[in-house]
């Protein structure tokens, strides 16, 4: 299975990692801060998403084998212990790989997780994220968009809410797969209980949100993490437009997260 990928930079290594039904574009939203500023920027898209090849089994979109490709992916480029960026999935991608191989990860920034072990997981559960894949599967991109609860948002959000979807479902090569993986991810686990989050040994910032337009990664969540992850940083905004979507200031996030986690640590 070929992944679709891009490097930056040369130094210490940060790999980016996105969320579920986006690409490797949208976790520093274009910002190139980091490359300039003497790291090796890694970003590919997940299996399934943007370029990548889907899964050969329209089943395969677990967190185990996410995290099978990125330790892929580090191994392909030769990268020991780099920082992992990765936002909601790719921020649980990031920690069930580092919980299974944690002499591979130099430092952890975790943007709005959203993963919660203790939430219900009946069939009741899934119900949104099976009709965001049937329509997908069905009617494309207006299928999604007609599934997706806008009405959930804030109505000063729901237009740009829109537009941001539109634009992220148009970047597949794929959008059956990304169906597929819309049924699949959300009822996969990257961790059983929040109490193996103490076991994480890299330096850890998670960057969390009160953004009303995303109800999907609530501000709590990121709490728990924080607190869960030993010595962990909380990230917040503390008003105006969400870190998460603000690709400079994330990147000025991992440059301290860089500069603190050691200058011994290799690429």
């Amino acid at each position: 299975m070929t992944l679709a990928g891009e490097e930056a930079g040369t130094g210490r290594a940060v790999v980016l990692l996105h969320g579920l039904t986006a690409t490797r574009r949208y976790v520093l939203m274009g910002s190139r801060l980091l490359e300039r500023s003497g790291l090796r920027v890694v970003a590919y898209d997940a299996r399934g998403h943007g370029g990548s090849a889907p899964a050969p089994d329209p089943r395969g979109y677990g967190y185990e084998l996410l995290a099978g490709d990125l330790l892929a992916v580090l191994d392909e480029l030769g990268l020991e212990r780099p920082i992992l960026t990765g936002a909601s999935m790719g921020a649980h991608t990031a920690l069930r790989f580092a919980l299974a191989h944690p002499e591979r990860v130099g430092a952890l920034c975790l943007i709005t997780p959203s993963f919660d072990p203790t939430l219900p997981r009946g069939p009741e559960a899934f119900l949104a994220w099976d009709a965001l894949a049937r329509g997908l599967r069905e009617n494309g991109v207006e299928g999604f968009v007609r599934a997706y609860d806008l009405a959930a948002v804030p109505l000063e959000w729901r237009r740009s809410t829109e537009t941001v979807l539109r634009q992220r479902l148009a970047t597949h090569a794929h959008p059956q797969a990304v169906a597929d993986a819309l049924e699949v991810v959300p009822r996969s686990r990257p961790f059983e209980s929040i109490d193996e989050l103490a076991h994480v040994a890299a330096p850890t910032v998670v960057v969390a949100s009160r953004d009303e337009a995303d109800p999907g990664h609530p501000l709590e969540v990121g709490e728990r993490y924080a607190r869960a992850i030993p010595a962990a940083r909380l990230v917040v905004e503390d008003g105006g437009s969400p870190i998460a979507w603000r690709g400079g200031a994330l990147s000025r996030i991992i440059l301290e997260l860089a500069q603190g986690a050691g200058a011994g640590a290799h690429s």
